[in-house]
Protein backbone atom coordinates (compact mmCIF):
# COMPACT_ATOMS: atom_id res chain seq x y z
CA UNK A 1 0.00 0.00 0.00
CA UNK A 2 1.51 3.32 -0.77
CA UNK A 3 2.30 5.63 1.78
CA UNK A 4 -0.12 8.74 2.03
CA UNK A 5 0.82 11.94 0.82
CA UNK A 6 2.81 10.25 -2.26
CA UNK A 7 3.06 11.90 -5.38
CA UNK A 8 0.11 10.49 -7.60
CA UNK A 9 2.08 9.62 -11.00
CA UNK A 10 0.90 10.87 -14.25
CA UNK A 11 -0.80 8.01 -16.64
CA UNK A 12 2.01 7.56 -19.57
CA UNK A 13 0.68 8.89 -22.87
CA UNK A 14 0.96 6.49 -26.14
CA UNK A 15 1.43 8.86 -28.43
CA UNK A 16 4.82 9.06 -29.96
CA UNK A 17 7.23 12.31 -28.44
CA UNK A 18 7.12 14.14 -31.59
CA UNK A 19 3.11 14.26 -31.44
CA UNK A 20 3.37 15.53 -27.42
CA UNK A 21 5.79 18.43 -28.71
CA UNK A 22 3.66 19.74 -31.77
CA UNK A 23 0.76 19.78 -29.52
CA UNK A 24 1.64 22.93 -27.75
CA UNK A 25 2.57 24.41 -30.87
CA UNK A 26 -1.02 23.45 -32.60
CA UNK A 27 -2.71 24.94 -29.80
CA UNK A 28 -0.90 28.39 -30.28
CA UNK A 29 -1.54 28.23 -33.96
CA UNK A 30 -5.27 27.56 -33.17
CA UNK A 31 -5.59 30.83 -30.55
CA UNK A 32 -3.83 32.76 -32.91
CA UNK A 33 -6.31 32.25 -35.42
CA UNK A 34 -9.50 32.97 -33.49
CA UNK A 35 -7.84 36.09 -32.09
CA UNK A 36 -7.14 36.80 -35.88
CA UNK A 37 -10.97 35.74 -37.01
CA UNK A 38 -12.67 38.06 -33.72
CA UNK A 39 -10.82 41.19 -35.37
CA UNK A 40 -8.48 41.12 -31.98
CA UNK A 41 -10.84 41.89 -29.61
CA UNK A 42 -10.48 44.62 -26.79
CA UNK A 43 -7.91 46.13 -29.33
CA UNK A 44 -9.79 48.22 -31.57
CA UNK A 45 -10.40 50.89 -29.25
CA UNK A 46 -7.57 52.91 -29.86
CA UNK A 47 -7.52 56.36 -29.73
CA UNK A 48 -5.46 59.37 -30.88
CA UNK A 49 -2.99 60.15 -34.29
CA UNK A 50 -1.42 57.43 -35.37
CA UNK A 51 2.39 57.24 -34.63
CA UNK A 52 4.40 58.12 -37.52
CA UNK A 53 8.15 57.80 -37.26
CA UNK A 54 10.12 58.46 -40.22
CA UNK A 55 14.12 58.10 -40.45
CA UNK A 56 16.29 59.09 -43.97
CA UNK A 57 18.75 56.29 -44.37
CA UNK A 58 20.69 57.60 -47.18
CA UNK A 59 21.28 60.87 -49.49
CA UNK A 60 21.69 60.85 -53.04
CA UNK A 61 22.94 64.21 -54.79
CA UNK A 62 22.49 64.19 -58.63
CA UNK A 63 22.74 67.35 -60.38
CA UNK A 64 19.56 68.91 -60.13
CA UNK A 65 17.85 66.75 -57.69
CA UNK A 66 17.98 65.27 -54.24
CA UNK A 67 17.28 61.97 -53.58
CA UNK A 68 16.19 60.33 -49.97
CA UNK A 69 15.58 56.64 -49.12
CA UNK A 70 12.96 56.87 -46.51
CA UNK A 71 12.03 53.88 -43.86
CA UNK A 72 9.48 53.59 -41.38
CA UNK A 73 10.14 53.29 -38.07
CA UNK A 74 6.71 53.04 -36.30
CA UNK A 75 3.60 50.96 -36.31
CA UNK A 76 1.56 52.71 -38.15
CA UNK A 77 1.17 53.52 -41.98
CA UNK A 78 2.80 57.11 -43.01
CA UNK A 79 1.66 58.82 -46.24
CA UNK A 80 4.04 61.74 -47.32
CA UNK A 81 2.29 64.91 -48.28
CA UNK A 82 4.86 67.19 -48.86
CA UNK A 83 8.74 67.98 -49.40
CA UNK A 84 10.66 71.21 -48.95
CA UNK A 85 14.09 71.95 -49.39
CA UNK A 86 14.88 75.21 -47.31
CA UNK A 87 11.72 76.20 -46.43
CA UNK A 88 10.48 76.37 -50.22
CA UNK A 89 8.03 73.57 -50.91
CA UNK A 90 9.08 71.79 -54.05
CA UNK A 91 6.90 69.14 -56.35
CA UNK A 92 8.65 65.14 -55.38
CA UNK A 93 8.20 62.03 -56.60
CA UNK A 94 7.86 58.55 -54.59
CA UNK A 95 8.18 54.96 -54.85
CA UNK A 96 4.73 54.83 -52.93
CA UNK A 97 4.00 58.29 -51.05
CA UNK A 98 2.20 55.42 -48.05
CA UNK A 99 4.90 53.71 -46.08
CA UNK A 100 3.99 50.83 -44.39
CA UNK A 101 5.84 49.32 -41.26
CA UNK A 102 9.31 48.72 -41.60
CA UNK A 103 9.31 49.43 -45.27
CA UNK A 104 11.40 52.19 -47.38
CA UNK A 105 10.50 54.12 -50.17
CA UNK A 106 12.56 56.68 -52.69
CA UNK A 107 12.02 60.17 -52.49
CA UNK A 108 13.08 62.45 -55.49
CA UNK A 109 13.11 66.02 -55.30
CA UNK A 110 13.91 68.25 -58.13
CA UNK A 111 16.35 71.49 -57.13
CA UNK A 112 19.07 72.87 -58.28
CA UNK A 113 21.54 72.24 -55.57
CA UNK A 114 24.76 74.01 -55.44
CA UNK A 115 28.01 72.38 -54.67
CA UNK A 116 29.55 72.41 -51.13
CA UNK A 117 26.26 74.31 -49.94
CA UNK A 118 24.14 73.27 -46.51
CA UNK A 119 20.56 71.92 -47.15
CA UNK A 120 17.31 71.44 -44.84
CA UNK A 121 14.65 68.84 -46.05
CA UNK A 122 11.57 68.59 -44.39
CA UNK A 123 9.14 66.18 -44.78
CA UNK A 124 5.30 66.73 -43.82
CA UNK A 125 2.90 63.93 -43.44
CA UNK A 126 -0.77 63.75 -44.25
CA UNK A 127 -1.02 64.09 -40.46
CA UNK A 128 0.87 67.22 -40.12
CA UNK A 129 3.93 65.85 -38.99
CA UNK A 130 7.37 66.66 -40.45
CA UNK A 131 10.60 64.99 -40.79
CA UNK A 132 14.00 67.03 -40.93
CA UNK A 133 16.81 66.08 -42.71
CA UNK A 134 19.89 68.35 -42.95
CA UNK A 135 22.75 67.57 -46.02
CA UNK A 136 25.91 69.37 -43.98
CA UNK A 137 27.68 69.97 -47.54
CA UNK A 138 26.69 69.18 -50.84
CA UNK A 139 28.16 67.09 -53.27
CA UNK A 140 27.27 65.00 -56.21
CA UNK A 141 27.16 60.84 -55.12
CA UNK A 142 29.68 59.50 -57.21
CA UNK A 143 28.21 57.23 -59.62
CA UNK A 144 29.13 53.43 -59.43
CA UNK A 145 31.24 52.83 -62.30
CA UNK A 146 34.63 50.82 -63.03
CA UNK A 147 36.58 54.44 -61.91
CA UNK A 148 34.55 54.04 -58.36
CA UNK A 149 34.59 50.79 -57.73
CA UNK A 150 38.52 50.94 -58.02
CA UNK A 151 38.91 53.96 -56.01
CA UNK A 152 37.48 51.92 -53.06
CA UNK A 153 39.52 48.93 -53.52
CA UNK A 154 42.48 51.05 -53.44
CA UNK A 155 41.15 52.70 -50.65
CA UNK A 156 40.72 49.46 -48.56
CA UNK A 157 44.52 48.59 -49.61
CA UNK A 158 45.85 51.90 -48.90
CA UNK A 159 43.87 52.00 -44.83
CA UNK A 160 43.54 47.98 -44.12
CA UNK A 161 46.10 45.75 -46.90
CA UNK A 162 49.13 47.73 -46.18
CA UNK A 163 49.04 49.04 -42.93
CA UNK A 164 48.56 45.36 -41.52
CA UNK A 165 51.19 43.83 -43.64
CA UNK A 166 53.48 46.09 -42.52
CA UNK A 167 53.01 45.49 -38.68
CA UNK A 168 53.17 41.88 -38.85
CA UNK A 169 57.32 42.82 -40.19
CA UNK A 170 57.58 42.49 -36.59
CA UNK A 171 57.82 39.10 -36.14
CA UNK A 172 61.33 38.60 -36.64
CA UNK A 173 61.76 41.22 -33.10
CA UNK A 174 59.10 39.05 -31.44
CA UNK A 175 60.95 35.90 -32.08
CA UNK A 176 64.09 37.06 -30.51
CA UNK A 177 62.89 39.36 -27.63
CA UNK A 178 63.07 37.84 -24.07
CA UNK A 179 59.65 35.40 -23.37
CA UNK A 180 58.89 37.52 -20.65
CA UNK A 181 58.74 40.69 -23.08
CA UNK A 182 56.49 38.40 -25.24
CA UNK A 183 53.76 38.01 -22.45
CA UNK A 184 54.37 42.02 -22.15
CA UNK A 185 52.86 42.04 -26.21
CA UNK A 186 50.43 40.00 -25.82
CA UNK A 187 48.80 41.81 -23.25
CA UNK A 188 49.64 44.57 -25.49
CA UNK A 189 47.41 42.85 -28.00
CA UNK A 190 44.77 42.95 -25.53
CA UNK A 191 44.82 46.53 -24.72
CA UNK A 192 44.65 47.05 -28.59
CA UNK A 193 41.84 44.28 -29.24
CA UNK A 194 39.74 45.71 -26.48
CA UNK A 195 40.24 49.50 -28.04
CA UNK A 196 39.23 48.30 -31.01
CA UNK A 197 35.66 45.95 -29.56
CA UNK A 198 34.63 49.72 -27.17
CA UNK A 199 35.35 51.49 -31.25
CA UNK A 200 32.84 49.21 -32.87
CA UNK A 201 30.31 49.32 -30.36
CA UNK A 202 30.71 53.15 -29.80
CA UNK A 203 30.40 53.42 -33.95
CA UNK A 204 27.40 50.87 -34.03
CA UNK A 205 25.53 52.64 -31.47
CA UNK A 206 25.68 55.95 -32.88
CA UNK A 207 24.95 54.50 -36.65
CA UNK A 208 22.25 52.71 -35.00
CA UNK A 209 20.65 55.59 -33.47
CA UNK A 210 21.17 57.77 -37.41
CA UNK A 211 19.33 55.87 -38.31
CA UNK A 212 18.98 51.86 -37.53
CA UNK A 213 15.91 52.21 -35.47
CA UNK A 214 12.97 49.83 -37.56
CA UNK A 215 15.03 46.68 -37.38
CA UNK A 216 16.02 47.17 -33.23
CA UNK A 217 18.20 50.24 -33.08
CA UNK A 218 21.34 49.94 -31.32
CA UNK A 219 20.27 46.01 -30.19
CA UNK A 220 21.44 45.61 -33.58
CA UNK A 221 25.13 46.25 -32.22
CA UNK A 222 24.86 43.52 -29.07
CA UNK A 223 22.39 41.11 -31.46
CA UNK A 224 25.33 40.82 -33.67
CA UNK A 225 28.67 40.76 -30.99
CA UNK A 226 26.39 38.07 -29.26
CA UNK A 227 25.72 35.65 -32.37
CA UNK A 228 29.81 36.23 -33.68
CA UNK A 229 30.67 35.44 -29.59
CA UNK A 230 28.85 32.51 -29.33
CA UNK A 231 29.52 31.09 -33.10
CA UNK A 232 33.46 31.36 -32.37
CA UNK A 233 32.95 29.81 -29.25
CA UNK A 234 30.70 27.16 -30.82
CA UNK A 235 33.60 26.28 -33.41
CA UNK A 236 36.66 26.83 -30.39
CA UNK A 237 35.26 24.16 -28.52
CA UNK A 238 33.71 21.40 -31.77
CA UNK A 239 37.73 21.68 -32.53
CA UNK A 240 38.78 21.37 -28.99
CA UNK A 241 35.99 18.32 -29.06
CA UNK A 242 38.03 16.65 -32.14
CA UNK A 243 41.26 17.02 -30.37
CA UNK A 244 42.54 19.02 -32.84
CA UNK A 245 45.99 20.34 -32.96
CA UNK A 246 45.01 23.56 -33.63
CA UNK A 247 42.75 24.64 -30.42
CA UNK A 248 44.99 22.39 -28.32
CA UNK A 249 42.65 24.30 -24.93
CA UNK A 250 42.74 27.52 -27.14
CA UNK A 251 46.47 27.94 -26.31
CA UNK A 252 48.17 27.25 -30.15
CA UNK A 253 50.31 30.38 -31.34
CA UNK A 254 48.64 29.74 -34.77
CA UNK A 255 45.45 29.22 -34.23
CA UNK A 256 45.47 31.94 -31.64
CA UNK A 257 47.10 34.11 -34.59
CA UNK A 258 43.62 33.17 -36.77
CA UNK A 259 41.50 34.07 -34.14
CA UNK A 260 43.01 37.38 -34.01
CA UNK A 261 43.19 38.07 -37.42
CA UNK A 262 39.66 36.98 -38.18
CA UNK A 263 38.33 39.39 -34.85
CA UNK A 264 40.96 42.20 -36.42
CA UNK A 265 39.21 41.51 -40.19
CA UNK A 266 35.42 41.66 -38.95
CA UNK A 267 36.28 45.30 -37.31
CA UNK A 268 38.06 46.36 -40.69
CA UNK A 269 34.84 45.45 -42.54
CA UNK A 270 32.97 48.07 -40.17
CA UNK A 271 36.01 50.63 -40.44
CA UNK A 272 35.72 49.88 -44.40
CA UNK A 273 31.37 50.62 -44.23
CA UNK A 274 32.46 53.59 -42.44
CA UNK A 275 34.85 54.85 -44.78
CA UNK A 276 33.07 54.55 -48.20
CA UNK A 277 29.58 55.83 -46.94
CA UNK A 278 31.77 58.84 -45.67
CA UNK A 279 32.84 59.06 -49.17
CA UNK A 280 30.02 58.88 -50.70
CA UNK A 281 28.12 61.70 -49.26
CA UNK A 282 31.30 63.84 -49.62
CA UNK A 283 32.27 64.18 -45.84
CA UNK A 284 35.53 62.29 -46.15
CA UNK A 285 39.13 63.62 -45.88
CA UNK A 286 40.98 62.52 -48.88
CA UNK A 287 44.20 63.88 -48.38
CA UNK A 288 47.39 62.64 -47.31
CA UNK A 289 46.43 63.17 -43.77
CA UNK A 290 43.86 60.19 -43.70
CA UNK A 291 46.15 57.58 -45.33
CA UNK A 292 48.73 57.92 -42.94
CA UNK A 293 46.64 58.49 -40.01
CA UNK A 294 45.41 55.27 -41.09
CA UNK A 295 48.86 53.27 -41.89
CA UNK A 296 49.49 54.43 -38.15
CA UNK A 297 46.79 53.31 -36.66
CA UNK A 298 46.00 49.98 -38.05
CA UNK A 299 49.94 49.05 -38.01
CA UNK A 300 49.45 48.22 -34.86
CA UNK A 301 46.95 45.41 -36.35
CA UNK A 302 49.94 43.59 -37.50
CA UNK A 303 51.29 43.40 -34.33
CA UNK A 304 48.87 42.25 -32.23
CA UNK A 305 48.56 38.97 -35.24
CA UNK A 306 52.08 38.31 -34.92
CA UNK A 307 52.20 38.24 -31.00
CA UNK A 308 51.36 34.82 -30.28
CA UNK A 309 53.37 33.60 -33.24
CA UNK A 310 56.66 33.76 -30.82
CA UNK A 311 56.96 30.18 -30.69
CA UNK A 312 56.00 29.11 -33.84
CA UNK A 313 57.73 28.82 -37.64
CA UNK A 314 55.27 29.83 -39.91
CA UNK A 315 55.53 29.56 -43.86
CA UNK A 316 55.25 32.87 -45.40
CA UNK A 317 52.29 31.57 -47.47
CA UNK A 318 50.47 31.23 -43.83
CA UNK A 319 51.38 34.73 -42.86
CA UNK A 320 50.40 36.54 -46.24
CA UNK A 321 46.92 34.36 -45.74
CA UNK A 322 46.31 35.79 -42.02
CA UNK A 323 47.52 39.38 -43.52
CA UNK A 324 44.41 39.28 -46.19
CA UNK A 325 42.26 37.60 -43.67
CA UNK A 326 42.75 41.03 -41.67
CA UNK A 327 43.20 43.69 -43.81
CA UNK A 328 40.80 42.35 -46.90
CA UNK A 329 37.44 43.41 -45.48
CA UNK A 330 38.49 46.95 -45.41
CA UNK A 331 37.97 46.77 -48.88
CA UNK A 332 34.73 44.58 -48.99
CA UNK A 333 33.20 47.47 -46.84
CA UNK A 334 34.46 50.34 -48.25
CA UNK A 335 32.71 49.26 -51.39
CA UNK A 336 29.60 48.14 -49.75
CA UNK A 337 29.56 51.45 -47.70
CA UNK A 338 30.11 53.78 -51.15
CA UNK A 339 27.54 52.08 -53.26
CA UNK A 340 24.43 50.21 -51.23
CA UNK A 341 25.32 51.74 -47.54
CA UNK A 342 22.45 50.61 -44.57
CA UNK A 343 22.35 51.70 -41.41
CA UNK A 344 21.24 48.35 -40.14
CA UNK A 345 23.41 46.02 -41.83
CA UNK A 346 26.38 48.38 -40.29
CA UNK A 347 25.08 48.43 -37.01
CA UNK A 348 24.60 44.58 -36.98
CA UNK A 349 28.43 43.98 -38.24
CA UNK A 350 29.75 46.33 -36.11
CA UNK A 351 28.58 44.12 -33.25
CA UNK A 352 29.89 41.04 -34.81
CA UNK A 353 32.71 42.23 -35.18
CA UNK A 354 33.14 43.38 -31.20
CA UNK A 355 31.81 40.19 -30.33
CA UNK A 356 34.49 38.44 -32.46
CA UNK A 357 36.78 40.63 -30.88
CA UNK A 358 35.87 39.49 -27.22
CA UNK A 359 36.15 36.03 -27.88
CA UNK A 360 39.85 36.55 -28.92
CA UNK A 361 40.31 37.83 -25.78
CA UNK A 362 39.21 35.20 -23.64
CA UNK A 363 41.48 32.93 -25.64
CA UNK A 364 45.02 35.05 -25.13
CA UNK A 365 43.85 36.26 -21.88
CA UNK A 366 45.21 33.05 -20.00
CA UNK A 367 48.67 33.61 -21.78
CA UNK A 368 49.64 36.32 -20.09
CA UNK A 369 49.02 35.43 -16.76
CA UNK A 370 52.24 34.90 -14.33
CA UNK A 371 53.51 32.24 -12.32
CA UNK A 372 50.54 32.54 -9.52
CA UNK A 373 47.96 32.76 -12.12
CA UNK A 374 46.84 36.17 -11.94
CA UNK A 375 45.74 37.99 -14.61
CA UNK A 376 46.16 41.32 -13.87
CA UNK A 377 50.09 41.48 -12.60
CA UNK A 378 52.03 44.54 -13.15
CA UNK A 379 53.46 43.20 -16.50
CA UNK A 380 50.62 42.84 -18.15
CA UNK A 381 48.43 46.03 -16.69
CA UNK A 382 51.26 47.67 -18.54
CA UNK A 383 50.54 45.92 -21.46
CA UNK A 384 46.87 46.26 -21.12
CA UNK A 385 47.44 50.51 -20.86
CA UNK A 386 49.71 50.77 -23.47
CA UNK A 387 47.96 48.47 -26.09
CA UNK A 388 45.14 51.09 -25.19
CA UNK A 389 47.23 54.37 -25.15
CA UNK A 390 48.71 53.37 -28.72
CA UNK A 391 45.48 53.00 -30.58
CA UNK A 392 43.87 56.18 -29.07
CA UNK A 393 46.87 58.22 -29.95
CA UNK A 394 46.89 56.65 -33.63
CA UNK A 395 43.26 57.00 -33.77
CA UNK A 396 43.35 60.74 -33.34
CA UNK A 397 45.54 60.94 -36.52
CA UNK A 398 42.04 59.97 -38.63
CA UNK A 399 39.73 62.43 -39.43
CA UNK A 400 36.80 61.20 -41.43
Amino acid sequence: MEARGAVERLPVSRLPGWALGLIPLALIAVAIAAFALLGGPGLDGRTGPPVEELTVERTVLRPGEIELTIRNDGPDPVEIAQVSVNDAYLDFSAGTREVGRLAATEVTVPYPWIEGEAYEVFLLTSTGGTVEHVVDVAVETPATDTGFFALMVLLGVYVGVIPVALGMLWLPFVRRIDPRWVQLLLAVTIGLLAFLAIDAVGEGVEIAAGGAQAFGGAGLVFVGALLAYLLLAGIDGYLAGRGSGASSAGTSGAYLALLVAIGIGLHNLGEGLAIGSAYAIGSLALGTSLVVGFAIHNTTEGLAIVAPLAEARPRLGRLATLGLIAGTPAILGAVIGASAFNTSVAALLLGVGAGAIAQVIQQIAPLVRDPDGRLLHPLSVAGLLAGITIMYLTGLLITV
